[in-house]
């Protein structure tokens, strides 16, 4: 494919306030980068199903989720619930695992030794489970365990069923399976170099998972069972072509094979690649894609909060900020591997452009806000404390060895104090549309922290960590 220039990139950086200085409220303070990064991936932890390992190291969580599989005779420990509850929802666990891989695969070269280990750890976690999703293809391929939203307890206490969401052929799951493979596939180039057989066995049940997503065409949440746990949580709202062509162009890229190439070429048009799609995150890869094999996007439209914080409305909104923050990164390594920029007219926008953009979002997610408030756990000394999380919320299983019943958490989940237990590294959903954020845990649109909101900025704070001097 011909390498054009994502316009959604460059107009994102001429849209009406992307260039206005930061509001006077806010504080133009110095960010330790390192550890703000050493902090995002250490939020995984907390995130983490099945048995805890030796080094665990937020020791407020243990053993949890251990019957997972059981009701269809399989092993499914292990993964991350995807974010305040104690839930895996398949589809956002492995967008987050394609995130988590990119950015090793992208940045990994001026990551810290300690942190590289330590992503590569953050993915092996997503990826073994996601090896266990796909155990029984051709045929079957598990999408999800039951949800818990009616209960406010310690994932270590679940008491409620883990009744697991399985697709069988002829069934669809296009989205899933297609988000799957891109993720095995992501995960093989990240683990390439430190452990080569573990990356081939990754590539092989990607191509596994894609067969199965092009050959069942449709969306999983189209299944009227599915639909009752998926929904309206992570449902499949804007359609199972995009990641299609996300998966084989994560295939091609991890495997050079033409057949995924020739796939993009002939099923693109028809699959909606031309779509005019800015969006990127969960359940929409059009931007994304439009990175991933540089082909053109022709137009976009980007909203800012006053203090200028990339906005779209609905509930966690940082996702935006973050996953936006990582294209233009990303994008500007490729302009700058092959000495380009993007040209539209009189404009000339450089990989310093791009990357001043992400440093102003990464700024504000830091504490340069009207608020003056890390969006970040535990990083610096003003963030959330009241985050939407039962785990964080509920006194752990060390400080409270009695079990919490699933309605006996309402007290706590009901308090005004700060959470007992720090999620260093959550980033939580973020503020409204007026750079207010209340810091009340009812309020999970902004105070739930997500897997996919953390992801991606794993690798736009090691760029920064490896260039805490750009401006």
């Amino acid at each position: 494919m011909k390498t054009l220039s994502p316009l959604f990139l460059f107009l994102l950086l001429i849209s009406a306030n992307s260039f206005l200085p930061p509001p006077p409220s806010a504080s133009a303070a110095y960010h330790d980068y390192a550890d703000a990064l050493a902090k995002s991936i250490l939020f995984f932890e907390g995130q983490r199903s099945g048995y805890l390992p030796p080094d665990q190291r937020l020791p407020w969580r243990a053993n949890s989720g251990l019957s997972d599989g059981w009701t269809y005779n399989a092993d499914l420990t292990g993964g991350y619930y995807d974010a305040g509850d104690n839930v895996k929802f398949g589809f956002p666990l492995a967008f987050t695992t394609t995130m988590l891989a990119w950015s090793i695969i992208e940045f990994a070269d001026v990551m810290p030794p300690a942190e590289l280990r330590n992503s590569l750890v953050a993915v092996r976690w997503s990826s073994d489970y996601l090896l266990k999703s796909v155990s029984q293809l051709p045929n079957r391929i598990f999408v999800q365990p039951n949800a818990d939203h009616n209960c406010w307890e310690r994932p270590e206490d679940m008491d409620t069923p883990r009744t697991v969401y399985a697709v069988d052929a002829p069934n669809p799951a296009s989205d899933v399976a297609g988000e799957t493979a891109a993720a095995l596939a992501a995960s093989s180039m990240a683990f390439r170099s430190s452990d080569p057989g573990y990356a081939e066995t990754l590539l092989r049940n990607a191509a596994k998972a894609f067969e199965y997503a092009d050959t069942h065409r449709g969306a999983y949440s189209d299944n009227d069972i599915i639909r009752e746990g998926a929904c309206p949580f992570y449902c499949d709202f804007d359609g199972y072509q995009d990641e299609l062509l996300w998966g084989a162009a994560w295939l091609r890229r991890a495997s050079s094979d033409d057949t995924y190439l020739n796939y993009l070429q002939e099923n693109g048009k028809t699959l909606g690649a031309e779509d005019n799609i800015n969006e990127f995150g969960w359940d929409n890869k059009h931007a994304g894609l439009n990175v991933l094999v540089s082909k053109q996007s022709s137009s976009s439209h980007i909203d800012y909060t006053p203090g200028g914080l990339i906005y779209r409305p609905g509930g966690s909104n940082l996702q935006h900020a973050t996953t936006i923050s990582f294209l233009l990164l990303a994008y500007a390594n490729y302009l700058e591997r092959t000495s380009q920029s993007v040209n539209c007219g009189n404009l000339d926008v450089s990989p310093y452009a791009l990357r001043s953009q992400a440093k102003r979002q990464v700024d504000y997610i830091l504490g340069d806000n009207p608020k003056g408030l890390s969006y970040m756990v535990g990083y610096s000394d003003n963030y959330p404390q009241r985050i939407h999380h039962r785990g964080s919320s509920l006194p752990s299983v060390k400080d409270h060895p009695a079990a919490i019943a699933c309605k006996e958490g309402s007290v706590y989940f009901n308090s005004t104090g700060p959470n007992p237990n720090v999620l260093t590294g959550a980033i939580v959903g973020g503020p409204s549309e007026d750079d207010e954020y209340p810091d009340d845990r009812a309020d999970f649109k902004k105070s739930e922290p997500t897997t996919y909101i953390n992801a991606p900025f794993v690798g736009v704070l090691a760029y920064f960590a490896a260039n805490p001097d750009f401006s």
